[in-house]
């Protein structure tokens, strides 16, 4: 089991002092958010990569389909060579109903967005890549040229990509086939529920039959759970000395990475001095 912390809001400074003190206390990843107009994330993880050596580094998460694939493709090779081969790229469809993430543009709907995130992950694995490539899908084209200049960004230092984890909605076969063929899972519980009724949340029981799920869908393609992460994300607190108690029935269902998350607030005072509290107290790490 790994141990991965998000810091909610704050800026680039934040994000290099906080991911220092991630690192000097066991944590295993550093992860900002990613947002529709507001602090940019790479540039975060970028000065994270300045005061770190070992911690992996990503978001939580890039909402894909509302990104161009190769400005993705530019900002984590350059963050992936910066850091060593540190990046994770966390990809999810993106959030909606909320009207400040669509203050620009307009819904195109879930249908839409799932066809741009399977693009663009099937366009990510030409563009890190230094070379020219031709693509033609619904949404997105690339034309093949002799002569790239000024020339593509450098592939980064992970080969054959950058590990990618991707939200897939159990028990939804779509959904979870797109995670399962990538690096990593980033569970969202989506039942199928009656009207007016609500779907409840993730447990453990649940997170297990997702995992076997995956396992068997990537045995049909002819892939192995090595190297293959499973996700959970929750919230442990600095003073709880038994904090390994709420992560262990997640790591016994087949989680593979514990993310400590607290949303309960966006205020960059807060946030700092909350998120030190909880990174210096240690990951809630299994004995």
């Amino acid at each position: 089991m790994k141990y991965g912390f998000v810091m909610p809001y704050g800026d680039a400074r934040a994000a290099a002092e906080l991911a220092g003190i991630a690192e000097a206390h066991g944590w295993d990843g550093f992860f900002v958010w990613e947002s529709i107009w507001g602090i940019d994330a790479w540039a975060m993880l970028a000065a994270a990569a300045m005061t770190t050596e070992r911690i992996r580094l990503g978001t939580m998460l890039t909402p894909l389909p509302r990104r161009k694939p190769w400005d993705v493709a530019g900002q984590t090779s350059t963050v992936d060579n910066l850091s060593n081969g540190r990046v994770i790229l966390s990809v999810g469809l993106g959030v909606t109903g909320d009207d400040r993430f669509w203050l620009f543009e307009d819904d195109p709907g879930r249908k839409v967005r799932a066809e741009l995130m399977d693009e663009s992950l099937e366009m990510l694995r030409y563009l890190w890549r230094d070379e020219a490539f031709e693509f033609t899908g619904k949404h997105y084209r690339s034309r093949k040229i002799a002569d790239l200049m000024p020339p593509a960004p450098p592939p980064p230092v992970q080969q054959p990509r950058i590990p990618t984890w991707v939200v897939g909605a159990w028990p939804r076969p779509r959904s979870m086939r797109r995670a399962a063929l990538q690096d990593g899972w980033l569970p969202n519980f989506a039942p199928v529920v009656e009207p007016g009724e609500k779907p409840g949340e993730l447990t453990p029981k649940e997170l297990a039959e997702g995992v076997e799920w995956i396992r068997k869908e990537r045995a049909d393609h002819g892939l192995s759970m090595d190297g293959y992460d499973i996700v959970s994300e929750g919230t442990t607190k600095a003073d709880d000395p038994d904090a390994a108690a709420t992560v262990r029935p997640w790591a016994e269902a087949g989680a593979t990475w514990w993310i400590d998350a607290d949303w309960s607030s966006m205020d960059p005072v807060v946030v700092r001095a909350e998120a030190e509290r909880r990174l210096t107290a240690g990951p809630p790490r299994i004995a």
